[in-house]
């Protein structure tokens, strides 16, 4: 990884999407009755949909509105899990990052950094930075800066600290251009942490005491934040990659996919993430460009595995995976255009492997359950839900298929992704909720060690397994993608029999934009950048 990538326009292969066609939003071989494969008539694939003809030379000025899934509650990236979802695009904007992922062409490109190579052994990974770069309020963007940043980062215990505690063992800054990271073994997945939360570099000057002002070495600066309302940025005329081509930008959070979508029509906002299947499905057939993208994990419900609470008893949590059925969810929600399935890896992820499924059997959750009512559990559970209609068709679905083999279920509405988020990763205060991890096919690694791993920071459910702990370490010393597959199919295997969430298929992701807008790039995990977008 030795150069920036050369941006470029977004032109690849329009996807023609007809009423044959259908967008995943749970997706695989999995299984229904009897662990048998599923097919599903989704013809939708990762990558770019709607081309868009050469735009010609950038408009400049004006003000560039993006709708995330989620509101912005914080712009220090020590306190947010950086991430399409959760304001990686909005915190992008600010700080950029060292590292790029193209997930067009599948690698990890320099972005602020001018480049980032390993040793033989991988254990030792040398940044070069860029010459000419500065924080916005003049500071040099120095290896200094760089080191203390991410120690700012993990002293903090940001989302990836614990991991990042875990693999480095020293950073060496033997010049103002160079960083070398000693790591404790070998590790590949550095570059997907340089490309989110500690590879968005804080500015020295940014801490003062308690107080915190977003300083970053991004294409924009701050105007303007009202927590959960809005977040306003100007351009940066003195950003290294050249002056952006917007004035603004404007990042708010619409509840609900479909006002989501109405406002992209309407013009009222001019770009989105998204992640519910039938909007999507509208706007790739309005003629909306964007860039779909099928993480997996992403149809899924956390179980607290808490003394006390419903999930510390496998076998509640095995019969609510045995009684629940992917394919009836995808029906009732997806109408049946979704691709269901019980497995971490879907047929559409190059992690893919054979081991199958827990499958579906009501005889054997109801004798499962029966076991667990005998030794004084009293069947009743409360399922988290964002008050919006899929998640509502989910709640209803999922509550039927468990009352109906002797569970209790009462559905308790929340306004947001943002309060779900608080009430699982927060207050651990729940007993079942909708969720997604949305694993990367950068990397699936991190957010399996975070959400798996005995006492891990991101392990919401509580989960602790020593079996999985030695599969999670054997993950992440493996450097090839061959090691990798066959250590997560053995994770799959362990994943059926302990049943760590309820896996019910995948959920596509939607950078969308209306066809005026144009220049807009990925990164990894859904984020966005905005250096160099216009509008025509």
């Amino acid at each position: 990884m030795t150069r920036r990538s050369p941006r470029r326009r977004l032109t690849a292969v329009t996807l023609a999407v007809t009423a044959s066609m259908f967008l995943a939003s749970c997706a695989d071989n999995g299984s229904s009755g009897g662990g048998e494969t599923v097919e599903s008539g989704s013809a939708l694939e990762i990558g770019l949909v709607n081309e868009q003809a050469d735009p010609g030379t950038p408009t400049k000025g004006g003000t560039l509105t993006f709708s995330g899934f989620s509101s912005v509650t914080t712009l220090d990236p020590a306190k947010s899990q950086v991430a399409g979802a959760a304001g990686g695009s909005e915190l992008g904007a600010i700080y950029d990052s060292l590292v790029r992922y193209d997930p067009i062409e599948k690698t990890f490109a320099p972005q602020l950094a001018k480049s980032l190579e390993p040793s033989v052994d991988s254990k030792t990974w040398t940044l070069k930075l860029r010459d000419g770069v500065k924080f916005s309020d003049g500071t040099p963007f120095d290896s200094k800066a760089v080191s203390d940043s991410i120690t700012r980062y993990v002293t903090n215990k940001g989302p990836q600290s614990s991991l990042w505690a875990a693999k480095v063992a020293s950073i060496d800054t033997p010049d103002a251009t160079t960083v070398v990271f000693n790591l404790v073994d070998p590790w590949t997945g550095i570059r997907s942490m340089l490309a989110t939360g500690p590879g968005m570099i804080v500015a020295p000057t940014a801490q003062k005491g308690d107080q915190f002002t977003p300083i970053g070495a991004g294409a924009f600066t701050l105007e303007k934040f009202a927590p959960n309302e809005e977040l306003v940025l100007a351009a940066r005329p003195d950003y290294y990659g050249g002056a952006p081509n917007v004035d603004k930008l404007k990042l708010i959070s619409i509840v609900g996919a479909q006002p989501t979508a109405e406002a992209l029509k309407s013009g009222g906002i001019d770009a989105a993430y998204m992640r519910t299947l039938a909007p999507i499905l509208d706007l790739i057939e309005n003629g909306n460009p964007g860039f779909i993208d099928i993480p997996s994990l992403g149809y899924i419900a956390n179980l607290n595995m808490a003394p006390g609470r419903p999930g510390a008893d496998l076998r509640v949590r095995q019969a609510m995976a045995l009684a629940i059925d992917p394919e009836t969810l995808n029906t009732r929600v997806n109408n049946g255009k979704g691709l269901p399935g019980q497995v971490i890896f879907q047929d559409t992820s190059r992690w893919h492997n054979d081991v199958a499924p827990i499958g579906v059997d009501t005889a054997k959750a109801k004798e499962l359950l029966n076991q667990a009512k005998a030794d004084g559990f009293d069947g009743k559970v409360t399922f988290l839900s964002i008050q919006e209609p899929s998640s509502q068709a989910t709640a209803l679905a999922v509550q039927a298929m468990l009352n109906a083999i002797g569970f209790d279920v009462q559905i308790e509405y929340v306004t947001g992704a943002s309060d779900v988020t608080k009430r699982v990763l927060v207050d651990h205060d729940y007993d079942m909720a909708t969720g997604a991890l949305s694993l990367s096919e950068a990397d699936p690694f991190e957010r399996l060690y975070a959400s798996l791993k005995t006492g891990g920071r991101n392990n919401a459910t509580g989960y602790s397994d020593a079996q999985m702990d030695v599969l999670l370490d054997q993950l992440g010393v493996a450097t090839t993608d061959e090691d990798k597959t066959a250590v997560l199919a053995k994770i799959q295997q362990r994943a059926t029999e302990t049943v760590p969430w309820q896996i019910w298929g995948n959920v596509p992701t939607f950078d969308v934009w209306n066809q005026n807008v144009h220049g807009l790039m990925q990164s990894i995990d859904g984020i966005m950048l905005f250096d160099e977008a216009w509008k025509s």
